[in-house]
């Protein structure tokens, strides 16, 4: 399977960016599926209403951004919190993208969202992802599903080295690892494909 983790936060070497490093870890110990990590840290899409992003003017980063998204059959996006909600970088993905000229984005893809945090929170900006995400699938008229288990990384920087290596406690890897096999289920079960974790 063909699976793309987006880290939201813009910042170097971002606990959120910990956790994409982690979850791309466990979805290659299979050595069934094909994971690439985006990292916000070069973000550059402009703010919605300021300018069209063009396909065939696109940038670097958003070129790497919009093809793994695009070729993915599943995408996780990780946000930290911030100010209870998600970045405003990947709302503003969203609403940038969720047009004619990106539409295939929002096709045949299951979708999972990831909070964290480096306190106890995660929820509120997974939900926001949710929300927004949904309202874009329905108005560009596809067919995609987002996975209704999400995940809090709470403590990210306490349970997850630099590079996503565990080095926490075991509560945290066993729900992080529930919540990939969960999520490849429900992705299996979409595309009628079998993954085994």
């Amino acid at each position: 399977m063909r699976i793309a983790i987006i880290s939201t936060s813009p910042r170097a070497n971002s606990n959120t960016l910990r956790f994409c490093k982690f979850a791309q870890n466990i979805l290659l110990e299979s050595g069934q599926h094909e994971v690439t990590v985006i990292d916000f840290v070069d973000y550059d899409l402009p703010f919605v209403g300021t300018a069209w992003i063009k396909p065939d003017a696109l940038t670097s980063f958003q070129q790497a951004f919009i093809t793994a998204w695009g070729e993915a059959d599943l995408v996780f996006f990780a946000s930290p919190e911030y100010n209870w909600t998600a970045t405003p970088q990947i709302i503003n993905a969203f609403n940038s993208l969720g047009g004619p000229a990106f539409k295939q984005l929002f096709e045949n893809k299951v979708f999972a969202m990831i909070g964290t945090s480096n306190g106890r929170g995660g929820r509120q900006p997974a939900l926001d992802m949710t929300t927004v995400l949904n309202k874009v699938i329905s108005f560009t008229n596809n067919f995609s599903i987002i996975s209704p288990k999400l995940y809090e990384s709470h403590e990210t920087d306490k349970n997850l080295d630099a590079d996503g290596q565990f080095i926490g406690h075991e509560v945290y890897d066993r729900t992080a690892r529930a919540f990939i096999d969960y999520t490849l289920t429900v992705a299996q079960r979409w595309h009628g494909v079998t993954v085994d974790v």
